[in-house]
């Protein structure tokens, strides 16, 4: 498993289903990169100017948006994952 350092997280990508509610199924070159993921690792966080760290927003499990175009790509065991900074995170999806 992937163990992020700092500020970062690794996130496991919820990829969009492949049929619209209509019915219709999206070729793949239509379809847009996914911007949601679970967190699966979480960093230990940024350190302070006193030496402190300071807490990370997201916890493992929690569901995000993240920037269109933020993070590293990585696949392991046929599964992708983005390990991304927390500033890329933009929301938890509730």
């Amino acid at each position: 498993m992937l163990k992020p350092l700092g500020e970062r997280i690794v996130i496991k990508v919820i990829e969009d289903t492949e049929q619209t509610s209509g019915g219709i199924f999206i070729p793949e070159s239509a379809k847009e990169k996914p911007q949601k993921g679970e967190v699966v690792a979480v960093g230990q966080g940024e350190v302070d100017d006193k030496g402190e760290r300071k807490p990370m927003d997201v916890k493992v499990g929690d569901i995000v948006l993240y920037a269109k175009y933020a993070g590293t790509d990585v696949k392991l065991d046929d599964v992708s994952y983005k390990i991304l900074s927390i500033k890329d995170a933009l929301a938890i999806v509730e």
